[in-house]
């Protein structure tokens, strides 16, 4: 039967089904999936993206399906990092020649980076009410994870991190499609209080799992098993921090929409269709092949037929609105972006400004050395990643960014 996807998994582990033709993946990669494979707790496959790369604790691109049991690292310490994006009424030409003042009025309204000593320019110094609004939503449930691990409150930031954008990959932009529509789309997640849950629970699997330790094939692929203490305590902090996540990326869109319509020659406008906003790093509980199963999407996102989501290309490309095809093999799962090529160290030594600039042209954007690791050749072409999951995805709006903000 012809199928899409290749097959990379070893005789001593579950099958790895991977939509990989045509894109190249490191071999760290290969090998790390090879480990996770070996647990017998993955059931009946794994599945891997195209934009597929090695990361911390688990592979970046993999759909993991666990029975009776869940792996911290595998989710990540972005918890509920994902997408965000919605089509407004203004056309190109309703824009002014130069975006700048849009780009600054952005960067004013949603604090980005970090400062390492001395005041955050990436967090709230004193929240506003919609902040303030938000954190009373999410601090009855907070108060009950802190206070069966009180480790997770000392001095970490949440309320001041609602609505904030973080570094990285992060980033807003504003986009244009093929009909020459406005739209805004920013990527984020659950920010220092999510990182903060993350690290606990993966330093608290490795604890409970004891002697038993040893026998996995990285200690970073620890998990809990249902029905042990740090399970059900784990479920209930990650969905929170999912929530989280969802809640910080409405907040930012809603500052966006905010500074843009502020912003100088730009007429009002309306917001078309629902916003779409989706996790691409998370865990779920699903039925798959006729059994229930816990589903954690390291970077992937849901793709059920007809469900709408974001792939978003590097700072320099196109990024794509698509509908999912509820592929069974991939566990009804699509690639989270383009994915890295090449380290941030490695791309540092190998692309100059000039590079940079180059690459960025047309995008009214950071072009200083302190962001070229996340120049667009540091990542895959986002056009080979869409044609090795055509069986996974439909596109339905391709966007050109035309401003992007980074942290």
């Amino acid at each position: 039967m012809k199928h899409d996807y290749m097959e990379i998994g070893l005789k001593n582990g579950v099958s790895i089904k991977a939509w990989i033709k045509g894109v190249p993946v490191d071999q760290q990669a290969i090998e790390q999936l090879h480990n996770t494979a070996k647990l017998n707790l993955i059931d009946p496959h794994m599945a891997v993206m195209p934009d597929v790369h090695w990361g911390m604790g688990a592979t970046i691109g993999s759909v993991i399906p666990t029975k009776n049991a869940i792996i911290p690292a595998a989710v990540g310490v972005d918890i509920g990092c994902g997408m965000m994006a919605v089509k407004t009424s203004l056309r190109a030409h309703d824009l002014p020649e130069s975006m700048s003042e849009i780009r600054s009025n952005i960067e004013t309204a949603v604090p980005h980076g970090k400062t390492r000593k001395g005041r955050d320019k990436g967090a709230w110094q004193k929240p506003a009410q919609p902040q303030i609004n938000a954190w009373k939503v999410m601090l009855p449930g907070f108060d009950k994870i802190s206070e069966k691990h009180p480790m997770i409150a000392e001095r970490v930031n949440h309320i001041n991190h609602l609505g904030t954008l973080g570094t990285g990959n992060h980033f807003i932009e504003v986009c244009l499609d093929e009909e020459q529509f406005v739209w805004f789309m920013l990527h984020s997640g659950s920010r220092g209080v999510g990182n903060r849950i993350g690290r606990y629970f993966i330093e608290l699997a490795k604890k409970e799992m004891g002697r038993h330790i040893k026998n996995l094939p990285d200690v970073n692929l620890a998990y809990f098993n249902e029905g042990n203490p740090g399970f059900d305590d784990y479920t209930e902090a990650v969905a929170w921090a999912q929530d989280f996540a969802r809640l910080n990326r409405e907040l930012m869109m809603q500052a966006v929409i905010k500074a843009v319509s502020k912003s100088r020659g730009i007429s009002s406008f309306t917001l078309i269709n629902k916003a779409i906003n989706c996790h691409h790093n998370y865990v779920s509980y699903e039925s798959h092949f006729n059994r229930k199963l816990w589903i954690t999407r390291k970077g992937a996102v849901s793709a059920e037929e007809g469900q709408l989501g974001i792939i978003p290309g590097s700072m320099g490309d196109c990024s794509f609105i698509v509908k999912g095809k509820g592929n069974i093999n991939s566990f009804k799962s699509c690639s989270h972006g383009a994915g890295r090529i090449l380290s941030r160290t490695e791309a540092r030594k190998r692309f100059s400004l000039q590079d940079h600039i180059l690459d960025t042209s047309g995008v009214d954007c950071r072009k200083d050395l302190n962001v070229i690791d996340e120049t667009p050749r540091a990542y895959k072409p986002i056009k080979k990643v869409m044609q090795a999951q055509s069986d996974l995805v439909e596109v339905v709006h391709t966007l050109k960014q035309i401003v992007c903000v980074k942290g």
